[in-house]
């Protein structure tokens, strides 16, 4: 479903602040994968994902998505095959606008616009429906403006948006960092049902190293614009974050020096 192939990419070249961001990436996903990506700041996690929903250009390499090469597409053009729920809850949504018209927007992308305006009572039924799964109430204020809603109600609400209209692939770039415990856990959990639901591919950076080994039947560690380390099935349903630890220490030759995840474990 997804391939990225010896993709490279350095920030301000040429320049006193030149950064190597991805030396040379090598990724398979295939169906259905549920992919947690950990690792230490500057490790190349974020500009990963960057990269494959086109925020940034590619400096070399190829990226296809179900076998479409869209190493050169822009980000428009790459939304019909991406969902992606970012870090800030305020970033996924428009404040000035219903809940039933922000579902809207989502459902309606890469679809023929006609000439008719509002949205029909068909519509707002299935979009009643959807938001019920949430189990947030929000299906009975489907009228009220976006910008009324919580952090985690808005984190949620763009999660079901992004997959209203399956992606071929989801991106969810630390979505539930910027909420307390107890919502990041309410999040998480509508993720995995989600997710499991409509059985999407899908890559989740995380800080905590418990989440990334409970959640999802992959996990990939990033240093240095590399993956370092790449596990799943069973030995990754035995792994403690004691030995996320020690391979990393293996595998880059230093200690894990990011005290948010070392805190979080």
């Amino acid at each position: 479903m997804l391939e990225i192939k010896n993709v490279k990419k350095t920030f301000n070249k040429n320049t006193i602040n030149e950064k190597k961001a991805l030396n040379g990436i090598n990724l398979q996903l295939n169906e259905g994968d549920f992919v947690t990506v950990i690792g230490g700041n500057g490790a190349g996690k974020s500009t990963t994902l960057n990269m494959i929903a086109g925020v940034y250009p590619i400096d070399s390499g190829r990226i296809e998505i179900d076998g479409v090469n869209i190493s050169r597409y822009p980000e428009y053009k790459r939304a019909q095959y991406i969902g992606r729920v970012f870090q800030d809850p305020m970033m996924g949504t428009a404040a000035g606008m219903e809940i039933q018209e922000n579902m809207a927007l989502a459902y309606r992308r890469g679809k023929g616009r006609g000439l008719a305006w509002g949205i029909r009572q068909s519509e707002k039924s299935y979009y009643q429906e959807a938001l019920k799964k949430l189990d947030l109430g929000l299906e009975n204020r489907m009228t009220n403006k976006v910008g009324l809603l919580s952090g985690g109600q808005r984190q949620a609400l763009t999660l079901l948006m992004a997959t209203l209209q399956k992606p071929k692939i989801l991106l969810l770039d630390e979505h539930t960092a910027a909420l307390d415990p107890k919502t990041a856990k309410k999040v998480l959990e509508i993720t995995e049902e989600i997710v499991g639901e409509q059985n999407l591919t899908t890559m989740m950076i995380t800080h905590n190293m418990k989440d990334a080994i409970q959640i999802g039947n992959r996990l990939i560690m990033m240093h240095e614009g590399k993956i370092i380390y790449d596990i799943s099935g069973e030995e990754k349903n035995h792994l403690e974050v004691e030995d996320l630890l020690r391979k990393f220490e293996e595998a880059s030759g230093e200690e894990f020096s990011n005290d948010r995840m070392i805190l979080a474990k």
